[in-house]
C-alpha cells in the first residue's frame, strides 16, 4: 500500500502533480493538489521529484 499525502500548507496548486502523474493520482480541489485517487499510485515519485513546493510525500506502507 502507498501513502500519498499533499502539505496544503506548501501547496500552490501549480499543477504540475496533476498534469505529470502517469498513474493520474491528483485533482485540484479548493486550488490545491488533492490525491483523491491515491491507491492508484505506482510509487514512481514523479510527483515527489517534479514538485517545486516540495509539498508531496509518498510513503510505501
Amino acid at each position: 500500500m502507498i501513502d500519498v499525502q499533499v502539505d496544503t500548507e506548501k501547496c500552490d496548486g501549480c499543477e504540475e502533480c496533476v498534469n505529470l502523474c502517469p498513474s493520474e493520482v491528483f485533482q485540484l480541489a479548493n486550488g490545491k493538489s488533492d490525491p483523491y485517487q491515491a491507491s492508484d499510485c505506482a510509487n514512481c515519485l514523479t510527483c515527489v521529484e517534479s514538485c517545486p513546493q516540495e509539498a508531496i510525500t509518498v510513503t510505501e506502507m
